[in-house]
């Protein structure tokens, strides 16, 4: 997957997200949402939310743990929450 949508979200938080998916024509086959903090040390993940085991699962990231197990979040179909969501974050494109 490639970064399809990236958007500062606070510049004083340093707050950004970053969306990347993959459809087969209109279904979500692949995706992530990825919630940064940077201040000041470099850019750190929080967040995670992504399909990368068939389900849609969510990881908190700690500054002294790193990557903690996952919890799904929606037993829905892979990419049910996202794909709303992400369709509203990409620009509108030119018909």
């Amino acid at each position: 997957m490639t970064p399809d949508y990236s958007r500062l979200l606070d510049a004083a938080l340093g707050a950004s997200i970053r969306v990347e998916f993959t459809t087969d024509r209109r279904t979500v086959t692949k995706y992530s949402v990825v919630l940064v903090l940077d201040e000041g040390a470099g850019p750190q993940t929080v967040r995670v939310f992504d399909g990368a085991h068939g389900v849609n699962e969510m990881h908190r990231y700690t500054a002294s743990g790193g990557k903690q197990p996952d919890e799904i979040f929606d037993a829905g179909s892979l990419g049910r929450e996202c794909a709303p969501r992400c369709s509203r974050l990409r620009p509108p494109t030119k018909r």
